[in-house]
């Protein structure tokens, strides 16, 4: 076999594969014996089917497999040989001419590869980058202590609407003269939140109301054909039948009440005898909070990095008409269109790609299986904490990780996380920090301008 690699531009590579009948006949003739043994033909037994049949039969199938397998194996090991930084996979040149298959011995293939750009990426304490350290001020604090007392909140009887309760009463359809329509619709304990309905001037009809009292309402109005169809409990198709006015009593006013800040709320969120009283308290809202934000800092820091270091590296040159055809093959029902419209997004990504290759190798970050649960263990953490559940037990942690890890999507995502995570440790140490102490709602809006 002969391989020429031809990338006179350094990204736009050539490589033809030569293949002569010896690199390919031995393999070729071991398939066509071990389909000899299994092939079942009218009139022969199993095993003694004469070759020249085989051969006949399935000769040319088994030759072009053969091919396409070895062509595989030599190019790719070809790139790996000589460290070709090959971008996707390679494409079939228009240099390419026809094989005969079946009369030819010497096959000649012919493949266009991109190729990365050269280019070298170096940090060093010259480089200032700039670290927000958030802050868990008092106001982020008050923010975490209502949101825990409102999730352990309840419900409990009012006398008189407010704009978030939830109402009961009886609901029935009235005929055009406002009367109870005979044999109409009627439904007790309908359950009405006015703060969700659509039409300002049905909403307030509400304002002020009290038990007991009867009100003239439009159900049609004020919600949609889904939600309409849900309170009247009929199908959707059945709805157009309800267009007119229903009388509406109050039976029932609720009103949602958040939980006393008490030692009751400290016991519910960070487990019996944490805190000992709402000092204490907030102290560990606090303590929690800085693990996310410090999160939060780090993710704000390598994206800043990012934009540093593209900054430094320049505009990349690509081989764009290779890439295009790379990028059609894997969106084959999307079209040329999709392409053209996502292209420059995609080099975009591609370039940080690169650049973040680099950064791990020079740091020799390696991610182990070891990382890689941790960093399944902290994910689920703060899912458990976005449900205000923050004391849950380390072996519960683990094992909702496991479960994490089962799927080889989120495994990819972990690892991704993993490397990001020990990327940014890294960096962080070999730049110089532009340290600036903000608050989270001064650092939301940085990330809102990005």
């Amino acid at each position: 076999m002969n391989i020429v690699f031809e990338n006179p531009d350094k990204v736009n590579g050539l490589m033809t594969l030569t293949l002569e009948e010896s690199d390919y006949k031995d393999a070729v003739e071991k398939q066509l014996k071990d389909y000899r043994k299994k092939a079942s033909f009218p009139g022969f037994r199993p095993g003694m089917v004469p070759m020249g049949l085989v051969k006949k039969q399935v000769g040319t199938q088994v030759k072009m497999d053969v091919i396409n397998k070895v062509v595989g194996e030599q190019l790719y090991k070809y790139v790996q040989d000589n460290k070709i930084q090959m971008l996707g996979q390679p494409m079939p040149s228009e240099k390419q001419v026809p094989q005969d298959l079946e009369k030819d011995t010497t096959f000649t293939f012919v493949f266009d590869i991109a190729v990365a750009p050269e280019f070298e990426v170096k940090l060093s304490g010259r480089d200032k980058v700039a670290y927000y350290n958030i802050k868990a001020d008092d106001a982020l604090i008050d923010r975490q202590v209502e949101m825990f007392a409102s999730r352990s909140g309840s419900y409990v009887k009012a006398e008189t609407f407010e704009g978030n309760d939830m109402l009961k009463g009886d609901l029935r359809q009235l005929d055009a003269e406002g009367n109870t329509l005979e044999g109409g619709l009627t439904l007790s304990e309908a359950t009405i939140m006015p703060a969700y309905v659509k039409n300002e001037d049905q909403k307030k009809i509400f304002d002020g109301a009290k038990l007991g009292d009867v009100l003239t309402i439009n159900p049609r109005q004020m919600y949609g054909d889904a939600e309409l169809a849900a309170i009247l409990k009929v199908e959707k198709d059945e709805i157009a039948n309800y267009e007119g006015d229903f009388s509406y009593q109050i039976t029932e006013i609720s009103r949602y009440q958040a939980a006393p800040v008490d030692q009751t709320l400290f016991d519910s969120v960070f487990g019996e005898g944490t805190c000992a009283d709402e000092a204490a308290f907030r102290a560990k809202i606090a303590e929690g909070l800085q693990v996310q934000l410090q999160s939060d800092s780090d993710f704000k820091f390598l994206q800043d990095v990012r934009a540093h270091i593209e900054k430094k590296v320049g505009k990349l040159t690509f081989p764009d008409a290779i890439l295009k055809r790379v990028m059609l093959a894997s969106n084959e029902d999307k079209g040329a269109e999709f392409v053209e419209k996502n292209y420059e997004g995609s080099i975009k990504q591609l370039t940080w790609h690169l650049i973040k290759e680099q950064l791990v190798a020079a740091h020799n970050i390696k991610i182990e299986d070891a990382d890689i649960k941790a960093t399944a263990v902290e994910a689920a953490r703060v899912q458990f904490a976005q449900y205000g559940m923050n004391n849950v037990p380390t072996e519960y942690l683990e094992n909702y990780a496991e479960e994490m890890m089962k799927n080889q999507q989120s495994i990819e995502g972990l690892v991704d996380r993993a490397v990001d995570i020990k990327l940014t440790q890294a960096l962080k140490s070999v730049v110089k920090l532009d340290e600036k102490e903000v608050t989270l709602d001064e650092f939301n809006k940085l990330m809102e301008e990005k």
